[in-house]
């Protein structure tokens, strides 16, 4: 995505500051009353359970605590026990146990016959004095019905190194609960600003807290391919390196740009994307990764100038923010050379998505080149935009024969849509909504709720260098993924929705943090639970306890005031 394009699409207007007044004293009015009710205290589940009924009494895990498993759910156990560990200092027994159900005491995870109280993802879960039970159908309820059971403890849980004298309580209660949606993601851009190995872990754990299940890797653009490929080193050799990066211009003189004169390097190998690939399986994440083709690509043309419309210049890596007019040509040596390239993702990537870009690709070149209005004609196509839809089709075609879906931004409905591509809509609601009556499959991701590269406050001075636009964490709440003009069985199209972080002025993993958060948290609830069971002042007042999580997982998040303008 280019900065001009998304600021120009997605500017806010400035909300008044009696508008924020009197929503925060609504939220506190309404935050008491809910508190009297539930205590937001005990019970602050993110998001929130479609069914949670208060017990009386406790559950204290101790060193004695015992996790029984049904078998086809160990690896739950076992990476719940590891995950504790380092918090509590306690080394928790797990057993397996064909008959869990027969167990009285410790933490039993039980495995039932699936059902649509269950779905695919949901849980059961009991907590009583005695013990913890947990009933799901698959792995991966029974692993969100700990996350919860986590998020009932103290918030010290979520540390990475012992602390004393903490009583590792939860209260007692009943929650039924399951996802609204089957895609609840969030997308983070490495190549205009690289994100260590690290710290990608560091945000699939995030995801993973939240009850996210999707984590798109956006891997390749003009500033940077952040992707090892084998058969062609020069995309990390050349692609992954820009000399440097503009900062701004002369003062007075606009023309002149002003460099910072540092490279701008790194990528992934294989070994480091198996990793990942593996660290979000295990916290039942699907990694999407994104290679953007046609448009954002100088970098790759820059490594193969052969893949370039204008392969008489090398353009070399791009320097500045926006989108390039380096575009890959159409000819079948450039459409063999992206379907390597999609051989080896596949390779890396075992999940049913394959994203490869689509967006903003201009056309100045595929317009001035006689060879490729030859190529159009040769074809039987109308224009540019159809010859796009051709490119597209090639790459779906093949992910289809490969036993993959195609995903693609929403410009790829221009020149007619792939038959098995599923759009992702950023440009506002309308691409998905055509999408969908045209029978495909969705994901929203509309700037206007999910572009967390964009300001939280109509007060920029204190707030870091953003992309421009307003959005704050109640409009963010609000988001309702399902358009109204959809029928139900178009609806059923609707797979969900995510975030989006782009990086251009998104520098480090701890401006990323600062960015997502505590945006991030509203959107998951929005995406697991059902507009008419969403109540904002209920989520503000459970949001007082989870910055204590954030605190205890070393995040970097925008403490967030309802009283003050945003």
């Amino acid at each position: 995505m280019t900065t001009g394009v998304r600021h120009a699409l997605h500017r806010r207007t400035p909300r008044l500051a009696w508008r924020v007044i009197v929503v925060a004293l609504v939220s506190l009015i309404a935050a008491r009353a809910i508190h009297a009710a539930i205590d937001s205290t005990k019970y602050a589940v993110i998001p929130r359970p479609v069914v949670l009924t208060p017990r009386a009494g406790s559950f204290e895990l101790s060193a004695s605590t015992v996790v029984h498993s049904d078998p086809a759910f160990l690896t739950v156990a076992h990476r719940f026990a590891r995950d504790i560990a380092d918090p509590t200092g306690m080394d928790l027994r797990v057993r397996s146990a064909a008959s869990v159900a027969d167990v009285t005491s410790g933490i039993r995870l039980v495995r039932v016959a699936r059902s649509a109280a269950l779905g695919a993802e949901g849980y059961w879960l009991d907590v009583s004095s005695t013990g913890v039970v947990v009933r799901a159908a698959t792995a991966a309820g029974a692993f969100y019905a700990l996350e919860t059971f986590k998020q009932l403890l103290p918030a010290a849980i979520y540390r990475v190194a012992p602390i004393s004298n903490v009583r590792w309580q939860a209260a007692a209660v009943h929650i039924e609960d399951m996802p609204r949606f089957e895609w609840r993601g969030a997308h983070l851009d490495a190549a205009r600003h690289f994100m260590p190995k690290e710290f990608v872990r560091k945000y699939i754990d995030m995801l993973a807290q939240h009850k996210l299940n999707r984590f798109h890797w956006h891997l390749t653009e003009d500033q940077g391919w952040r992707l090892e490929i084998k058969k062609y080193p020069r995309l990390t050799v050349v692609g992954s390196c820009r000399e440097q990066t503009l900062v701004g211009s002369v003062v007075g003189d606009p023309t002149k740009r002003v460099y910072d004169g540092k490279p701008h390097c790194g990528f992934y190998t294989q070994d480091d994307v198996r990793e990942i690939v593996a660290y979000a399986a295990d916290r039942f994440i699907t990694v999407v990764p994104e290679i953007e083709m046609p448009g954002h690509s100088q970098a790759a043309v820059s490594a193969y100038p052969q893949l370039s419309s204008r392969p008489d210049t090398n353009p070399g890596v791009l320097q500045l923010w926006g989108v390039s007019e380096f575009i890959l040509n159409p000819d079948d040596s450039t459409i063999a050379f992206m379907q390597d390239v999609l051989t080896e993702v596949l390779a890396l990537f075992p999940g049913p998505y394959i994203h490869i870009g689509g967006d903003e690709a201009v056309k100045t070149q595929w317009k001035n080149s006689p060879k490729i209005q030859q190529r159009i004609k040769d074809l039987g196509l109308k224009d540019e935009h159809e010859l796009q839809s051709w490119f597209i089709r090639q790459m779906d075609v093949f992910l289809t024969q490969h036993g993959r879906r195609l995903v693609g931004w929403d410009e790829i409905l221009e020149g007619g849509l792939a038959e098995n591509a599923t759009v992702m809509s950023w440009r506002g609601m309308a691409g998905g909504v055509a999408a969908a009556k045209a029978g495909h499959d969705v994901v929203m991701a509309p700037g206007s709720h999910t572009y967390f590269d964009h300001y939280q406050s109509l007060n920029k001075k204190i707030e870091p260098l953003a992309i421009g636009g307003f959005l704050p964490m109640d409009t963010v709440y609000s988001f309702e993924a399902v358009p109204a003009e959809l029928s139900a069985a178009e609806a059923k199209h609707i797979l969900g929705a995510q975030a989006q972080v782009w990086t251009e002025y998104i520098q480090t993993p701890k401006d990323v943090e600062y960015m997502l958060f505590p945006r991030l948290s509203a959107l998951a609830e929005a995406l697991w639970s059902a507009k008419s069971r969403r109540n904002y002042p209920d989520f503000l007042s459970r949001m007082v306890t989870h910055e204590r999580r954030l605190q205890a997982m070393d995040i970097n998040y925008r403490k967030f005031k309802p009283t003050v303008l945003q």
